[in-house]
Parts: C-alpha cells; structure tokens; sequence
C-alpha cells in the first residue's frame, strides 16, 4: 500500500495528521486531502494506510459493506481471516487484494449482496 500525497478525487495535496481535524478529537492519524476532505485512517504505530482514500460516498459504502461482512462472519463463527478467504473466493480475488478498505464502490456492492445473498441462503436451508 503506498503512502497518498496526491488525491485521487480532486487532485489536491495529502498530509499526514491527527484525526482531531476531522472527529474534535483524536482517534489516531490519517492521511487527508486539504482540498476536497477525503481521507484514510493509518495502522496504530505506523504511517501505514488502511485503505485507499474515501470520500464521504465511498466511506458510506464502506461502512455499508462493512455492516453486512461483519454480521455474516461472527454469526457463522468464523475468524475474520476466514471470513476474508471466503470473501476473496466469492469476489475471484486474490486474498491480499480482498480488503474493504482497498474497495471502490462498485465493489462495496459486491459485498453487501454477496453477503445478503450467503444470509438468505443460510435461513433458507
């Protein structure tokens, strides 16, 4: 994952800050466009990202996509690692590749209805 210093959005300049400029109060650094407010959180310890920048739609999606992986994998037991194979299986992606936060929201749909769809058929059978 490489380090943002241009924004993919509106090709304004990244910085690397506190979280305080976004939430009024700190939850951690990220990286932030100082143009159009994009942003993605880094790995505690680290400058490392978490995913690739967001803006609000993505982040939206994201959450969304998050909201219905998260719900399938603890109610079917698995580890989150498991849950993420199983994912990359269902999506024809590599493991390494098979992140929420690397997703678009093409993608993020993808997950919401594979999800949906895994649901439906456990209630089913």
């Amino acid at each position: 994952m490489r380090i943002p210093t241009i924004c993919e959005y509106c090709g304004g300049k990244v910085i690397y800050t506190d979280s305080t400029v976004i939430y009024g109060r700190s939850y951690g650094m990220i990286y932030l466009c100082t143009n159009c407010n994009a942003y993605v959180g880094v790995h505690k310890g680290t400058k490392k990202p978490l995913g690739t920048l967001a803006n609000t739609v993505l982040r939206n999606k994201r959450k969304e996509a998050h909201q219905a992986f998260d719900a399938l994998w603890k109610t079917r037991r698995l580890s989150r690692s498991e849950a993420y194979l199983w994912l990359s299986k269902q999506m024809h992606l590599p493991k390494h590749r098979t992140h929420i936060g690397y997703f678009n929201v093409v993608q993020c749909e993808q997950v919401i209805q594979i999800c949906r769809n895994r649901k439906n058929e456990m209630e089913v059978a």
